[in-house]
């Protein structure tokens, strides 16, 4: 029953952040707290103290004050918008000059984690039934490794896996962030749509990665991990594993409904020598069990003879198996850790791979971070060196493969890398330097 100009006397003095808060009670509150004069106020303080506000028209600018037809013009809520704009935009722009800063030892931003404390940056998983209703899933842990972010989400409370149709990973971040204070969960917030997954016949449809006493892996291309309870055929946890190679754009520059697309490579002039073939790529290759580090490698000028190009791939060999200095020991029992409210595990024979890899340029040309399992090849060893199972273990996806060989070592308990060969999609050469190969 209060009149209108005393709410909107009260709403004048709240902040941003709570005035969008407001906005949410019911339709009046909402009409009110989209009020232009308000929303002018706040445009007003937020820019320099020497301006005032300035209304934009094509290439000139006119000053304008709070009472005239820069308020009463204007549809309400345009200030509203206006202001939201000018912050993100300004936020954006301050979380990327953050990551323009490269590692020279992996070709990425180094600094990631300053920039996402600095944005505020958290990432949930939404569950959609079969009836729409939707579940959101908050409070993941996270493990960060040199190239990439295991992002992993356990609780009590998750719906049948039955009754469920689709998974979605967001990116989320405050709409307006606050330097000052930490982000208000209950706050309004902005959503970027990283990844859609369809659970339909999930154990059926999607790769087995490995299996322990309790529960089975399934993966969900790209980087997505569901962990399924054997007994019950429900979700136990859900691990995703996110390269740094454009994380943050995807995290933070899509829409709600629609990813970020990164724009396309401008190759140089003199990118290509047709004779010669594709060289001087350099590698970083880490391999994980999400708490526990296996492989942490970086292999400079590699390169692809044109006559290594055939098949649709140009291949890329980095560890031979005839050349045993290049050989690789493995640190550790390969396996992915896990763990819920109760239960900890470790499902043997897998693990996650982070591949990036950097053209002559040092730009990152094909990066991912994703679960892989090992398989006891049929082929006994018949190196001098090493006398012991061979297991192999291959990754693909739209760019290309890559195909690892290890032999196991039973006096010494270990793994031995013994072949390492990439093989990158023409088309992905091609559409990156724009030549046909």
């Amino acid at each position: 029953s209060m009149p209108s100009e005393v709410l909107l006397k009260i709403f004048s003095y709240l902040d941003a952040v709570s005035l969008l808060s407001v906005g949410c009670v019911n339709k009046r509150f909402y009409e009110l707290a989209n009020d232009n004069g308000i929303w002018l106020k706040l445009y007003s303080s937020s820019l320099h103290p020497k301006w005032t506000i300035w209304k934009m028209k094509s290439k000139q600018t006119e000053t304008v004050s709070l009472g005239c037809a820069a308020v009463h013009d204007k549809k309400p809520g345009y200030w509203k918008k206006e202001y939201i704009f000018k912050q993100t935009s300004a936020f954006k722009t301050r979380v990327m000059r953050l990551v323009k800063f490269l590692d020279p030892y992996t070709g990425l931003p180094c600094k990631n984690k300053e920039a996402m404390k600095v944005s505020g940056l958290c990432w949930i998983i939404v569950l959609k039934d079969k009836n729409g209703k939707e579940h959101l899933v908050e409070k993941p842990n996270l493990s960060f490794k040199d190239t990439s972010v295991t992002i992993l989400w356990y609780g009590t409370d998750w719906p049948c896996l039955d009754i469920l149709s689709t998974l979605k990973l967001f990116g989320v971040t405050p709409l307006l962030p606050d330097q000052s204070r930490p982000p208000n969960k209950n706050g309004p917030r902005r959503f970027s749509l990283i990844a859609e997954y369809h659970l339909a016949n999930l154990t059926e449809s999607s790769v087995t990665v490995g299996a322990d006493e309790l529960v089975q892996l399934f993966s969900l291309s790209p980087g997505l991990l569901v962990g399924i309870w054997k007994e019950k055929n429900e979700i136990a946890f859900v691990m995703a594993n996110l390269h740094y190679n454009q994380l943050l754009e995807r995290s933070i520059l899509g829409s709600a409904t629609v990813q970020y697309v990164p724009p396309p490579n401008k190759p140089l002039l003199d990118d290509i020598d047709s004779e010669y073939g594709l060289h001087d790529y350099s590698l970083h290759l880490d391999l994980h069990g999400r708490n526990c580090m296996y492989l942490c490698g970086s292999f400079k000028c590699l390169f692809c003879r044109k006559r290594d190009i055939e098949n649709g791939y140009m291949r890329l060999r980095v560890v031979n198996l005839k050349d045993n200095r290049k050989h690789l020991p493995i640190i550790g029992t390969l396996g992915i850790c896990w763990e819920t409210d109760v239960f900890k595990g470790n499902v043997k024979d897998c693990f996650v791979m982070d591949l990036t890899l950097l053209d002559e340029t040092g730009k990152p040309f094909w990066c991912f971070s994703a679960p892989v399992r090992m398989e006891l090849s049929t082929e006994s060893s018949g190196l001098y060196d090493y006398m012991g199972h061979i297991y192999t273990a291959d990754y693909a996806d739209s760019e290309g493969k890559v195909c690892l060989e290890f032999v196991w070592l039973e006096e010494t308990k270990e793994y031995i890398i013994v072949s390492l060969v990439l093989y990158v999609s023409t088309k992905k050469v091609n559409s990156w330097y724009g030549t046909n190969y």
